[in-house]
């Protein structure tokens, strides 16, 4: 079984590697992992709704096809780009979240980037993104880390990126007290 803590600093605290970055002038959150399996693999775990029932944070039901487009979980999505094995982009809510999949050192490098309108919701959107890139995690290793075993240390990994980020953590403080009421 993997262990649900994320990796920690000499000093006890959660490795955060979500960064905080501008592209084409928009704020964006920026994941990128070395994973030990193949490039396919990783693919088939980030495209296949199957796949993406066991880690992601809502259920898809695509092909995925450029242009294709349905509601999950409130909102549409919008398919924008696919290029099996290395890319898969879509917009949600008009934000733009991308998966890049490259060849690297035998395994797959993974960089994930979510486009976010909203800088004080970074903290809390980076927070959920890491909780659920370390189910991917699970999932390819051949586990199933449940939503509550993930979500463990979710308020420390909050403050971290909170203060990473140099926002306000009360509306992740109230999201994550909300995400606990349901769990």
């Amino acid at each position: 079984m993997i262990d649900p803590t994320p990796e920690t600093t000499p000093e006890g605290e959660p490795v955060l590697d979500g960064t905080l970055e501008t592209i084409d002038g928009r704020l964006a959150l920026r994941f990128e992992r070395t994973l030990a399996f193949p490039v396919e693999r990783v693919w088939r775990a980030v495209s296949e709704p199957a796949e993406l029932a066991r880690w992601f944070p809502a259920v898809v039901d695509w092909t995925p096809a450029t242009g294709e487009t349905f509601e999950a979980g409130g909102a549409t999505l919008e398919v924008t780009e696919v290029d099996p094995p290395h890319l898969l982009a879509w917009t949600y809510a008009g934000q733009l979240q991308r998966f890049e999949l490259s060849e690297h050192e035998g395994g797959c490098r993974l960089v994930f980037t979510h486009v976010i309108d909203d800088r004080r919701l970074s903290a809390q959107t980076a927070t959920g993104w890491q909780t659920y890139l370390f189910r991917l995690d699970s999932l390819l290793a051949g586990e199933d880390l449940s939503e509550e075993e993930a979500h463990k240390q979710w308020e420390e990994i909050h403050e971290g990126y909170a203060e990473r980020f140099d926002v306000d953590p009360e509306p992740g403080r109230q999201f994550a007290a909300a995400l606990r009421a349901n769990l």
